[in-house]
């Protein structure tokens, strides 16, 4: 039976053997729209092999011969329509028809579209079904416009890409989801598939008041998921790598062309123990020299050729830093490593920074070489070392365990060639391999603003080839490579695989982090970026780590936090990490950061008008500033700190919170007097006292206390010694108190005098 009909259209009952089926299309019209209780098939006139089988649509039954076809005009819902026009077409001209034509049409297919509702045994089908095999296909016409008050939550998007990839992210299964960073309210519906409303509500009626754009923090978010029955997991423990189904290859007799590629080594080690030497030591150079305070501040890879077995061998080192602000550079370069140098001092021993790094180490199952440094000190104590690192289950082999343990001083040049040699041993039992002939994979190491060159960015190639001209992606965005220069500072023509190179190419800076590919042209580039949109849209956000976020202890405290807004520039994105993970680490009960903008290259004009509108500081790190803009600073009195030692920035900024925090005091018993006597002066009230303990001195706060119960807390506005005023009277003398506001003073009052102590500030 018919159930609803849009315009007009042809029904069709068709006789197969013994069955009888109700069908219909529509009669041309681009957006003829019928719909059926239950209809089995909806089709288009012009298609002539009614070969349904192929279809599926029915099951178990041979639909190839059509015994009897009937056809009817059911329903002309246009006759109506055409008198109208007839009529319209005598009184108005050809323009004044056709835009009236018009107006009537877009009514007629809104009033008809606003009419529509799916019942639940509706079907909904495509006018236009003709394909080069006859065959039919099904699909809907346009999709219905779901009323704006009827939100839908989905975790899945668009593509199926992207519905892998939230699923991947946000929840690994019906009751599992990951909650690793500050979140708006909005975000955390998405990610619950629980309706915005629904979670300020229960936030309300927990005494928490919050809007839909406002950033909660961590506690909070598992609180709200722990209500609606999820389990919070830990990111760590899953793997969100990238899937290359969609990346282009090649043809298919280069697949297994794999070949030996040198290893990729990471040295890691806790700070100022003697990495960066150890690196200068095996290149022959001097890179600490060029570090900035000593320390290395940035992730940077070397090329070293050493021969070995007569053979010379390549090895690429990624050097990283022990500063404990550098965790996701630690964290990259254990992303990317095939060995793991793990430098301890002689004369320090494990420290916060090398357990960390053993953690990377043993989790990933990195192969490793333990390196102690600095064995030309005396009183050395190595075993001590050694001893420390079996909790770890890390057992020299001369101990019996299977941990290769090398002592070496980078000082002195001693064991370089066996630790050399150690590293080259271990890569070939490995046997690292790559096909230099597939497209360029691999990872973006860091990405920083050059002022002549515009984007750079380091990547670590793990396979195929890099070449001048190559459509790179990563993440949601992409560009095509224009120059390629290598570690040793030498412009190539292509990058092989291990390679560390900087390449220019991109136009808006990728995170660090990031995995990249080669595609073959740039349709396929925007076609992948396309579906990339939303899984990197927040990922690598670092907005709301420490934006004014909502928290459990504001609302315990119900305390009024103060805010300063920072704009920051910096060299790489790599410092950006650094320093927003420091800037997490500072208490921020009392003062709370609030990052406005976050970007490379040095201070612009923008930068500063930002810092005008919006009243915030700027920081700098490794970057500068013209001295036009300096002048300009100095006239609007906006905050301007540049420095190039992250300790630096850090002590600045705390102190710089600090000059907010309200100051705070602690009061001190300095003295004790009782009341003898009171009498009457033109002011008031006076208490005659005897100074029992201490002191008493002017301006100190007082407590009055009657029967050992604290009657009134004041201050002492007059102090009187016989008839002078003074400022204190010591222990054992008499004296005159009197406080302006309180006037009920009795006989063996007891009045304890306190100083005021200002406390150290803290955040």
């Amino acid at each position: 039976m018919i159930n609803k009909i849009l315009f007009k259209y042809y029904f069709f009952t068709v006789i197969i053997k013994d069955f009888k089926f109700n069908f219909c299309h529509s009669n041309g019209y681009s957006d003829s729209v019928v719909l059926l209780e239950e209809p089995l098939i909806v089709y288009d006139r012009y298609t002539n092999n009614f070969d349904f089988a192929k279809q599926g649509l029915v099951k178990d039954i041979i639909l190839n011969n059509i015994e009897k076809v009937e056809t009817s005009i059911a329903v002309d819902l246009s006759s109506k329509d055409k008198e109208k026009k007839s009529k319209i077409n005598t009184r108005l001209d050809n323009s004044e028809i056709k835009s009236d034509l018009k107006r009537n049409k877009i009514r007629s297919k809104k009033k008809h579209r606003n009419k529509l509702k799916l019942d639940s045994k509706d079907i909904l089908f495509e006018q236009n079904f003709v394909q080069e095999d006859d065959s039919i296909d099904l699909g809907l016409t346009k999709s219905l416009k779901v009323s704006k008050s009827r939100k839908k939550y989905k975790v899945g998007k668009k593509h199926d890409n992207i519905n892998n990839q939230i699923n991947q992210k946000d929840r690994l299964s019906n009751n599992q989801i990951i909650l690793d960073k500050h979140l708006t309210i909005e975000k955390l519906s998405e990610k619950l598939c629980i309706p915005e409303a629904a979670i300020i509500t229960w936030l309300f009626l927990q005494g928490i008041s919050v809007t839909i754009n406002q950033v909660v923090d961590i506690e909070i978010a598992t609180k709200v998921a722990e209500h609606y029955n999820f389990n919070i997991i830990n990111s760590q423990d899953v793997d969100f790598s990238y899937n290359y189904a969609d990346v282009d290859q090649l043809l298919p007799e280069f697949f297994n062309q794999n070949l030996q590629r040198p290893p990729i080594v990471t040295i890691f080690g806790h700070v100022d123990h003697g990495k960066t030497t150890l690196l200068d030591s095996i290149l022959k150079t001097n890179v600490v020299a060029k570090e900035i305070g000593g320390i290395t501040q940035s992730i940077k890879g070397y090329e070293v050729n050493f021969e070995y077995l007569n053979i010379e061998e390549k090895i690429v080192f990624i050097d990283t830093p022990g500063h404990e602000a550098f965790t996701s550079m630690r964290l990259r370069g254990a992303e990317i490593t095939d060995i793991a140098l793990l430098v301890v001092a002689a004369d320090d021993g494990l420290k916060q920074q090398t357990i960390e790094s053993i953690n990377y180490i043993l989790k990933r199952k990195i192969p490793y070489i333990v390196v102690i440094n600095k064995i030309d000190k005396i009183n050395l104590n190595i075993d001590s070392i050694k001893q420390k690192l079996t909790e770890y289950n890390i057992i020299d082999k001369e101990w019996g365990g299977d941990s290769l343990i090398v002592e070496v001083s980078a000082l002195k040049s001693l064991n370089l060639n066996l630790l050399l040699s150690s590293i080259c041993n271990l890569a070939k039992k490995q046997n690292f391999q790559a096909n230099p002939l597939s497209y360029a994979q691999g990872n973006v190491l860091d990405s920083y603003l050059d002022k002549k060159t515009g984007t750079v960015v380091t990547l670590v190639i793990k396979e195929g080839t890099l070449k001048i001209g190559d459509i790179i992606v990563s993440g949601n965005l992409y560009g095509r490579v224009k120059n390629i220069v290598s570690s040793n500072g030498i412009k190539l023509s292509k990058a092989l695989p291990s390679a560390v190179v900087d390449v220019w190419g991109f136009s808006i800076n990728p995170k660090a982090g990031w995995k990249f590919h080669v595609v073959s042209d740039e349709k396929n580039a925007k076609s992948i970026i396309n579906k990339n949109q939303e899984p990197y849209k927040d990922k690598f956000s670092v907005s709301n780590v420490l934006n004014t976020r909502v928290t459990f202890n504001n609302y315990r405290e119900e305390k009024n936090v103060k805010t300063i807004n920072v704009i920051l520039k910096v060299d790489t994105q790599g410092s950006i990490e650094a320093i927003i993970n420091s800037f997490a680490n500072i208490s921020q009960k009392k003062v709370q950061i609030n990052i406005i903008s976050t970007n490379c290259g040095f201070i612009s004009s923008n930068d500063l008008e930002l810092a005008v509108t919006s009243k915030s500081i700027i920081l700098g790190f490794n970057v500068g500033i013209s001295s036009f803009l300096r002048q300009k600073v100095k006239k609007l009195g906006t905050v301007v700190a540049l420095f190039d030692i992250i300790y630096d920035l850090l002590d600045y900024m705390q102190n710089y919170m600090l000059s907010f925090v309200d100051l705070e005091f602690s009061q001190q018993l300095i003295g004790k007097a009782k009341v003898q006597t009171v009498f009457k002066i033109n002011k008031g009230l006076v208490a005659g006292c005897l100074v029992d303990y201490g002191k008493l001195k002017k301006g100190c706060k007082i407590s009055i206390y009657r029967n050992q119960n604290l009657i009134h807390e004041g201050s002492i506005d007059s102090l009187k010694r016989l008839k002078d005023d003074v400022y204190e009277v010591l222990e054992g003398n008499e004296c005159g108190v009197m406080c302006s506001n309180y006037q009920l003073w009795q006989p063996s009052d007891i009045i304890k005098v306190y100083e005021l102590i200002e406390k150290a500030k803290v955040l």
